[in-house]
């Protein structure tokens, strides 16, 4: 009984996150920059420890994207964050033990677009510690009722159907691995479709021996 209701709480939870993603917490006025200067990576570590070594604080990508990061506040796995140049950990994600980034496509997201498999993403922790992670795959999915809080998704390169829970098992569940997820916009609809990037952790020595891997 207490696993049927814990298995409730989380679809409720991943149904919320899709759907606080397809409706904008501030007026869309203008596009996050293309052309924000990225700092070099010494410089972004800096500018993003607070010295609380278990708390992610920043995404750096080598020419793509260098933004903070913030917690969702507690009990609202729907929150993503209407600060430009932020982007938000969801929570959910951390709870099946993997780590979960969230952006709106007009504002931080917009760069996810920009990623690409090989890229390397590194995250850092508040005590200045990095993880490396290189991207694996790129999912895109419509969701066939973007106003619906049981929106089934279709895949857009194989045209698998999914429901809500099914594409949350999908993209968040499975071994230790990064999930960014942000909306695909079409046809002036912000919220027509989503985006995810999977990546998956690396190290020094695992790095070497995959060439399609992008070393900066």
């Amino acid at each position: 009984m207490a696993s049927r209701i814990k298995n409730q709480i989380l679809f409720i939870a991943l149904v919320s996150i899709f759907i606080r993603a397809l409706i904008p917490t501030t007026p869309v006025l203008a596009k996050e920059s293309e052309n924000n200067i990225i700092p070099n990576m010494a410089s972004f570590i800096e500018s993003v420890k607070n010295g609380d070594a278990s708390a992610l604080r920043g995404i750096y990508v080598q020419g793509v994207m260098a933004h903070a990061i913030e917690q969702q506040p507690y009990g609202h796995a729907g929150f993503v964050s209407s600060e430009a140049n932020t982007i938000t950990q969801f929570s959910i994600a951390s709870e099946v033990g993997n780590i979960g980034l969230l952006a709106h496509n007009y504002l931080a997201g917009i760069n996810f677009s920009a990623l690409t498999a090989g890229d390397v993403i590194t995250l850092v922790y508040g005590d200045g510690r990095t993880e490396n992670f290189y991207v694996e795959q790129i999912l895109q999915y419509q969701a066939t009722s973007p106003l619906s809080p049981y929106s089934n998704f279709i895949d857009l390169n194989t045209q698998e159907f999914l429901t809500a829970e099914g594409l949350f098992n999908k993209v968040y569940r499975g071994d230790y691995h990064l999930t960014l997820q942000t909306c695909i916009e079409k046809d002036g609809d912000l919220s027509w479709g989503r985006l995810f990037i999977i990546a998956k952790p690396i190290s020094e020595k695992y790095i070497h021996a995959m060439p399609q891997i992008k070393i900066w």
